[in-house]
């Protein structure tokens, strides 16, 4: 549906969620006092620095900073814009999202209508189509070819069920005799890929004859299929081409299915095909991803990051292997955080990791991946194996060389590591320029600063007000302190009036109507701030700072008038409202 999501639904929908909920399911918490802690999920730390708070609904880190409320984490933890994570948290609250008309024309509206309604359409077909496939394995003339294939492969019943793994017999159209309907229909299948324009305007199936992997995002929303042939016919594998809804370089196959399996991940490891991370997974290694036939991009990284602190590429040996590790490595470097970590390990010779962990099982199947190169290790051991050093002069421009790589790494442990490496390695006499090199190299570090935050009678009212706003029916007629020209006025006013208007207000609702505002980012900060107010006594200092405020309003607004007196510059009107000051 088209329009914007109406203020009052999100208002209704924080007020029905829990934030406690959101989190717990995706970073286990534990009860501290009235609140909830965890280890941060969204930098490392061994100390747990992150707090929820049921009462305000609402979570900060005292380490790195990260706050919001429930849409906030849900667009943070798993990776998703505001629009998505708000669907997301009406899916969990089992509510359906409401929207309203727009400003916009109503050709825009018809057009914007017209492209929500179409990607609605698009998952629900695709996930139509994914029902299909696996339907076919049970009742497909040549089912049995496929079911013995797979039971070949050692895959079960339930991990077969878990993937929603399909087939599709090797017809023209096979799929089309059930979704081929009209010529709006036909342009739908090949516009997500599921069919090709044939002579004549003709469709045929784009999958014939293979096993089929829907390929979720992270909503668990089938976007598009990898399909495997059961014989040596190439390709192999087809893949899903680009379409509106599936984006390979953005989505990881099996990335929803880890998550399922996995209450809280500690790790991935990224393979390079659909049957690699179904086998791992048959063989207890739950935790594994394919980058969906690409080099992993800096896209899949962010995600994977953002859910583990591990990532582990898995690829053959051979030099298509290594190749694509070194790319993997070049995305990642921005990305790598102290406490993060990306490791290489590389297959044998004939191998892959389906049939690696067939003949091995997962205990040395996960031995062989606890064993995997560091990204410095792999990237200096690269370097000196295409750039062979026999001299100081080849020394020092090899350093040169990997400048651009160290450069793109954030300041972090790691990053000293690789220097201190190569500085024992080159020899006494290239540390000199190892040294320089650290300070070309140097960026600067964000810290976490507990600054104590001045005290002023704005910035506690506003605070309080934030953590309260019950507090404001303790408050009359407000627009007294409208004139105020006192630094922050103007916002606490806002407040004032939004916490008045909706007297049932609360926190997380009152911080949503300033995301992606500057206002909001100084709220936040007031949010975190430790004030030391109890809440049995907030209202008081409450009234008490508004006093403050107009009192000194008063006092200044008398001042100026008096000096207006001494030059001899009043109004009767400024007269009559200096007498009225003085006699108060």
């Amino acid at each position: 549906m088209a329009g914007r999501i109406p203020r009052q639904f999100i208002d209704d929908l924080l007020a029905r969620a829990d934030i406690v909920d959101i989190v717990d399911s995706r970073v286990p918490l534990k009860k501290a006092g009235k609140n909830y802690q965890a280890c941060c999920p969204f930098h490392n730390e061994k100390s747990p620095s992150f707090t929820v708070s049921q009462d305000k609904q609402f979570y900060h880190c005292f380490g790195c900073g990260e706050h919001g409320n429930a849409i906030s984490f849900l667009m943070e933890f798993d990776r998703l814009d505001f629009v998505d994570a708000i669907e997301e948290l009406a899916n969990h609250c089992g509510v359906e999202v409401v929207r309203e008309e727009n400003n916009a024309s109503p050709a825009e509206q018809k057009r914007q209508h017209e492209v929500y309604q179409q990607k609605q359409d698009d998952y629900e077909l695709m996930n139509q189509i994914s029902g299909f496939y696996q339907h076919q394995l049970k009742v497909a003339v040549d089912k049995d070819v496929a079911v013995n294939y797979l039971k070949g492969r050692g895959l079960s019943g339930e991990v077969v069920k878990r993937f929603g793994i399909g087939y599709i017999s090797d017809a023209w159209d096979g799929m089309m005799k059930s979704y081929s309907r009209n010529g709006a229909a036909n342009q739908q299948l090949v516009d997500l890929g599921m069919a090709i324009q044939g002579d004549k305007n003709r469709p045929y199936d784009r999958f014939r004859g293979r096993i089929m992997f829907p390929i979720r995002d992270k909503r668990g929303r089938v976007i598009g299929f990898g399909g495997r042939v059961l014989g040596d016919e190439k390709p192999k594998y087809l893949n899903s081409p680009e379409t509106r809804i599936y984006h390979k370089g953005h989505e990881l196959y099996g990335l929803f299915e880890a998550k399922q399996a996995n209450k809280s991940l500690e790790r991935l490891v990224v393979v390079e095909g659909y049957m690699d991370v179904v086998a791992l997974a048959q063989h207890g290694v739950d935790y594994a991803v394919a980058s969906l036939g690409t080099a992993t991009t800096s896209e899949q990284l962010q995600t994977m990051f953002r859910t583990v602190k591990e990532v582990i590429c898995c690829y053959d040996g051979d030099r298509a292997g290594r190749d694509a590790a070194w790319r993997a490595m070049e995305n990642a470097l921005p990305l790598i955080r102290d406490g993060f970590s990306l490791k290489f390990v590389f297959v044998p010779d004939g191998e892959d990791p389906d049939s690696l962990i067939r003949k091995q099982g997962q205990q040395a199947f996960e031995k062989f991946l606890d064993e995997a190169m560091p990204l410095s290790k792999f990237l200096f051991d690269k370097f000196l194996e295409d750039n062979p050093v026999n001299s100081m002069e080849e020394k020092v421009a090899l350093i040169d060389k990997l400048q651009p790589y160290i450069h793109k790494l954030p300041d972090s442990i790691l990053k000293s590591v690789i220097i201190e490496e190569m500085a024992s390695h080159f020899g006494v006499t290239s540390e000199k320029r190892l040294l320089e090199l650290q300070k070309i190299n140097a960026n600067p570090i964000k810290k976490s600063v507990r600054k104590n935050t001045k005290i002023t009678p704005v910035r506690l009212a506003i605070a309080l007000l934030l953590e309260h706003p019950h507090i404001v029916k303790s408050l009359g007629d407000i627009s007294a302190l409208k004139p105020l020209t006192i630094a922050g006025v103007d916002l606490l006013t806002q407040l004032l009036e939004l916490c008045q208007q909706n007297p049932e207000i609360k926190t997380a609702q009152l911080l949503e109507y300033f995301r992606d505002t500057a206002q909001g980012k100084q709220l936040a900060k007031l949010m975190c701030w430790q004030h030391h107010i109890e809440a049995e006594a907030a209202e008081d200092v409450f009234l008490d700072s508004i006093e403050k405020l107009l009192n000194n309003f008063v006092e200044q607004r008398a001042e100026f008038l008096l000096q207006k007196a001494r030059t001899g510059q009043m109004s009767q009107q400024e007269k009559q409202e200096l007498q009225a000051i003085l006699n108060a």
